[in-house]
């Protein structure tokens, strides 16, 4: 295998570091719950996300705070209340990310298979 070569197949996806905070945010079982009920379409309060719940609002407030950070919530002014609401795009370019990763594994591995079977 040629050093261009080695090295193209060895390169890092595209833009990696966008996608960490979003894996970040989602890696906690508090804030995939948070946004499995956003992702049902209506905007909610931070008293609408903790009935039900063991959580404070306090506990809610700083979860949507890391949520808000990787852009999959953000908040919405109603009269003097913040509501919150899900935006599929983060989720969306994650997807296509992990899409772009998979191929690169699948390819890995057809190498690898030819390379064994030689």
């Amino acid at each position: 295998m040629s050093n261009a070569m080695s090295h193209k197949t060895r390169s890092s996806p595209p833009r990696r570091r966008t996608y960490a905070p979003i894996f970040a945010a989602l890696a906690d079982e508090t804030r995939l719950a948070i946004v499995a009920k956003l992702s049902e379409g209506e905007h909610r309060s931070i008293a609408q996300l903790t009935e039900g719940t063991r959580l404070t609002r306090q506990a809610v407030t700083k979860h949507l705070r890391v949520l808000e950070r990787a852009k999959i919530v953000r908040s919405v002014r109603a009269g003097r209340e913040n509501l919150f609401e899900f935006d599929p795009a983060p989720i969306q370019q994650v997807r296509e990310y992990a899409d772009v990763v998979s191929e690169q594994w699948d390819q890995a591995l057809a190498r690898l298979k030819a390379f064994v079977e030689e």
